[in-house]
């Protein structure tokens, strides 16, 4: 088991991480999700022992990574978002210098290159200079690096980057069937990436952790939530409220743009089975509303994504 505690970083006055715990546990991949800066590189290198925190705690089945690091790194393997290869070496000699510092015994060092170079699909690059490999194929190798001696807990930063469309359906069989043996933690901003992949999502924003949930919860969760778009022409505000104040199953109308000939586009949220939209026609035309289009669209993850960062956005600003 992973245990996350408490863990917050700071720079001076600016904090990148704020209090944000959570475990991992054997037979599951998870995805840490979060906008560009949310503090997800930053998670990952505390977690790996790269960075010091200012407060919290990291523990890798039982072993603190701050008091007994040497023990706990042992059972880490980390891809960062940039694999930290050395484009001078050839992939097996990259790969045999890793093992060696892993302090791989040498009778076991050939095994356990043919292993990591089996999950890779490196065998035909393996003389090849790294420096000559593109982008997919070094993302290949250091995927391999953090293979290296079986760790128990596999922390991958981006790991589809610059991966084919081949490349990442092989990527998510092998990250499936790796799953049985390890703790296996992906970062990514793609949230329809991770939901293939992962079976419990962390979102992070603004250094916070706004989201923890299994990935078919959260899909439960926000399948019942309904948005019906509407194109018109009338008064936008004087629409909005009469909606919100006509039918009391509406949780929000957002008045998304209106133009000085008084075309108004508005967006209607609520929850549950009911069909509104006979209901929100009736309400509109008797005030005077045009309605030109309107259409229903599900909810998907990457609006709950949307919504939880923009959210988180709109408070943090509310805060300053």
């Amino acid at each position: 088991m992973i245990e996350v505690s408490h863990l917050t970083k700071r720079y001076g006055d600016k904090t990148a991480l704020s209090d944000i715990s959570f475990t991992l546990e054997p037979g599951h991949i998870y995805g840490l999700l979060g906008p560009n800066g949310a503090g997800k590189s930053t998670t990952m290198n505390i977690m790996t022992g790269y960075l010091a925190a200012t407060s919290g705690d990291v523990t890798v089945d039982g072993d603190d990574i701050f008091k007994n690091a040497s023990k706990a790194k042992k059972n880490i393997g980390y891809l960062p978002e940039v694999p930290p290869v050395y484009p001078d070496m050839t992939v097996r000699e990259y790969l045999s210098f890793v093992l060696d510092l892993k302090g791989i015994k040498r009778d076991r060092k050939n095994e356990e290159i043919k292993k990591i170079m089996d999950l890779a699909d490196l065998h035909d690059v393996e003389k090849r200079m790294i420096r000559n490999l593109s982008k997919g194929f070094r993302q290949r190798v250091g995927f391999a690096e953090a293979m290296a001696g079986s760790p128990y807990l596999i922390i991958l930063d981006e790991p589809t980057v610059g991966l084919d469309p081949r490349q990442l359906q092989e990527f998510r069989k092998i990250l499936k069937t790796l799953k049985k043996d390890h703790v296996i933690l992906i970062s990514s901003h793609i949230l329809s990436e991770v939901s293939e992949i992962c079976d419990h999502v962390f979102i992070i924003s603004h250094g916070k952790l706004v989201m923890s949930d299994d990935t078919e919860n959260l899909k439960t969760r926000f399948e019942n939530i309904r948005k019906i778009r509407i194109k018109g022409i009338g008064d936008g505000e004087h629409a909005r409220m009469s909606l919100l104040d006509s039918i009391e199953d509406i949780s929000d109308v957002s008045l998304d743009s209106e133009d000085a000939k008084g075309q108004t586009d508005l967006t209607i949220s609520y929850s549950g089975e009911k069909d509104l939209r006979g209901q929100i026609s009736q309400v509109l035309v008797s005030g005077g509303f045009t309605i030109l289009e309107m259409r229903e669209d599900e909810q998907s993850l990457e609006d709950v994504f949307l919504e939880l960062t923009e959210n988180d956005d709109k408070k943090g600003s509310d805060d300053k």
